[in-house]
């Protein structure tokens, strides 16, 4: 138990220096963005081309490939969101902050991504663009918590303050993310359950797992890369900042 929780600080303190922590992001940037590539393209490629269409909604539901790995990426992200928000509260994190705050784009144009996609997809199944079903009106919702999150962040001068009320939103937020989950279990609804319930009998043909998998992969691995740019522009802005601070003082 000891030498769990040691190895556990010493993750956290690892992370917790910013010059160390972007000397690892430099190292693996490369690799992730390669990954990123080889799995969307390869998804893409897979889902849109090689696969059989559907025996029920022809080629229509190729568009699962996009708007299911984005959902999953929209709830991700917001969980990662909220676990960096504990982390600035509970341990003075000092990357905590910019973690949350360099993903919430990134979380908000995915679930964009997925609300637009699942437009598109249920015009042709259900014969509406838009449809107030349980699942639908959660990641809406979710979507307004992302931006909700964006704001909040950039509305006080002193960016302790945004961290901290934004902060405090996202974990606020976080019982959204069972609703969303679990709204087609709780209640009657046209949206279809989840796609992959089960790895050994999903509620889809085996040929289509390759390339949804291969494009969640790949999701991740563009994300990664994303938040590692956006992390490096906001530690280079917090050290003027605090350059700038020092000069005043001194």
């Amino acid at each position: 138990m000891a030498k769990r929780k040691k190895k556990t600080s010493i993750g956290i303190h690892f992370l917790a220096n910013p010059a160390r922590f972007l000397r690892f992001a430099h190292r693996i940037f490369p690799w992730i963005t390669v990954i990123a590539i080889i799995c969307i393209v390869a998804g893409l490629v897979l889902g849109l081309a090689v696969v059989p269409p559907d025996y029920r909604q022809g080629d229509a539901y190729r568009i699962i490939f996009i708007h299911v790995p984005s959902s999953w990426m929209a709830l991700m992200i917001y969980v990662i969101i909220a676990v960096a928000s504990a982390a600035g509260f509970i341990w003075r994190h000092p990357l905590a902050d910019l973690i949350g705050k360099s993903s919430a784009p990134i979380g908000a144009c995915f679930t964009f991504l997925s609300l637009v996609t699942g437009s598109l997809w249920g015009e042709p199944m259900w014969g509406t663009w838009w449809v107030w079903d349980a699942r639908v009106t959660s990641m809406l919702v979710l979507f307004f918590l992302y931006l909700g999150y964006i704001a909040l962040n950039s509305a006080y001068d002193d960016p302790t303050k945004g961290a901290r009320a934004s902060a405090i939103l996202a974990l606020v937020g976080i019982v959204n993310i069972p609703i969303v989950k679990f709204s087609v279990d709780w209640w009657n609804t046209l949206h279809q359950p989840a796609t992959l319930s089960k790895f050994d009998r999903p509620s889809m043909d085996s040929s289509m797992i390759a390339p949804l998998l291969l494009m969640a992969t790949g999701f991740i691995a563009f994300y990664l890369v994303v938040l590692i740019i956006r992390l490096r522009s906001e530690i280079t802005a917090r050290r003027i900042r605090n350059m700038r601070l020092a000069q005043v003082e001194n």
